[in-house]
C-alpha cells in the first residue's frame, strides 16, 4: 500500500511540476493528435474517423506507454530550447529575415503611435475622455518600452522589453543585470508569484509554437482530405490565441518583476554586505553603480560595506 501511495504522490508531483505543465502536456497533446491523424488516413489520403477510433481503441498498454515515452522525449528535447522559442516569439529572428523584421517593426511603431494619440488629453476634457486617455497612457507604458529603447518586431517582445525597462528603473536599478541577483533573495510568497507568472508565459509560448508547428504538419497530412483540412486552420488559430495569451502573460510577469524590485531590492544590498542608502537619491546612485559594475565591469570604489561582528569565541579581524 505504501508503494502505491508513494507512486501516486510521485505522479502528483510530476503533473504539478513546471516540466509537466510547460513541456510535457503540450507535447503529449500534439503527439496524440498526429497519431490520430495517421491512424485515420486511408490509402487515398482521406480521413476516416471510425478507422482512427478502431485503431486507437485497440492500442495495448505497451503501445500507449510508447506514445507517452515519445511525448516525453519530445518534451525533453524541447526543454533546453524553451528560452530560444520565447526569444523567437519576442522577435529575435535569425539572419536573413531583416526585411520582414523591419516591416514588423513599422507595424509596431504604427500601433504605438495610435495608442500615444489615444493617451493625449484634449483641452477641457470630459471625465470619460480623461479616463480613456489615462487608460491608454497606462497601456502605452506597459506594452511599449520608452522612446530611446528600440522596438522589437512583435508585441510580446515589446511587452517584455517594456517590463525590463520599467522594473527597478525608479530606483536606478537595471533589471537585466539585477534580476539574477534579486531572484535568489526573494521571499517565498513573492517567488511563488513570479514563478507562476513565468510559468503562464512559458506555457502560452510553448502552446503557440506547438500548435503552430502541428497545424503546419497537419496541412501536409490533410492536403487531400477535403473539409478535414479546416482542422489545421483551427490549430493555427489556436496558435494565434495562445500567442495573444503570451502577450497578456508577459504583462503580468512584468508587474511581478516590478513588485519584486519594490519589496526586495534592499535584500540584495544586505546580502552583499553593503550599507543601505540613507535617502532615495543615494539609493539611485548606488544602484546605478551596481548596474554598471554587473553589466560593464566598472569597479566599485568607495562603497561602504557592513561587516558582521565576529561570532562568539572568534577573534575579530
Amino acid at each position: 500500500m505504501s508503494d502505491v501511495s508513494g507512486l501516486a504522490k510521485g505522479a502528483g508531483q510530476f503533473t504539478a511540476s513546471r516540466f509537466a505543465i510547460v513541456g510535457y502536456l503540450p507535447s503529449y497533446a500534439a503527439v496524440l493528435y498526429v497519431t490520430a491523424l495517421l491512424a485515420a488516413r486511408t490509402r487515398t489520403g482521406r480521413i476516416d474517423p471510425g478507422r482512427a477510433l478502431d485503431r486507437l481503441h485497440g492500442l495495448s498498454a505497451a503501445e500507449l506507454a510508447v506514445l507517452a515515452v515519445i511525448a516525453l522525449l519530445v518534451a525533453a528535447f524541447l526543454q533546453p530550447l524553451q528560452l530560444p522559442l520565447v526569444r523567437l516569439l519576442e522577435g529575435y529572428w535569425p539572419r536573413g529575415t531583416g526585411a520582414l523584421a523591419r516591416i514588423a517593426v513599422k507595424g509596431q511603431e504604427r500601433a504605438r503611435r495610435r495608442l500615444a494619440l489615444d493617451a493625449e488629453v484634449p483641452p477641457d476634457p470630459a471625465e470619460t475622455e480623461r479616463q480613456r486617455a489615462l487608460v491608454a497612457a497606462w497601456q502605452l507604458g506597459r506594452r511599449y518600452p520608452p522612446g530611446p529603447v528600440p522596438l522589437l518586431p512583435t508585441g510580446l517582445g515589446n511587452a517584455l522589453r517594456a517590463g525590463e525597462a520599467s522594473a527597478g528603473s525608479a530606483y536606478g536599478a537595471d533589471a537585466v543585470p539585477w534580476w539574477p541577483r534579486l531572484y535568489p533573495v526573494l521571499g517565498d510568497r513573492m517567488r511563488a508569484v513570479v514563478d507562476d507568472r513565468r510559468n503562464q508565459l512559458d506555457l502560452a509560448c510553448r502552446l503557440s509554437v506547438t500548435a503552430g508547428f502541428t497545424g503546419l504538419l497537419s496541412v501536409i497530412l490533410l492536403i487531400r482530405s477535403g473539409w478535414w483540412l479546416t482542422s489545421a486552420g483551427v490549430l493555427l488559430a489556436l496558435a494565434w490565441v495562445a500567442y495573444r495569451g503570451a502577450v497578456s502573460a508577459a504583462l503580468g510577469y512584468a508587474e511581478a518583476l516590478s513588485a519584486a524590485f519594490d519589496l526586495h531590492r534592499f535584500d540584495v544590498l544586505t546580502a552583499l554586505h553593503l550599507q543601505l542608502p540613507a535617502d532615495p537619491a543615494a539609493e539611485v546612485t548606488l544602484n546605478r553603480r551596481l548596474s554598471r559594475f554587473w553589466s560593464q565591469g566598472v569597479p566599485l570604489t568607495g562603497v561602504p560595506y557592513v561587516h558582521e561582528p565576529a561570532a562568539p569565541g572568534e577573534d575579530a579581524d
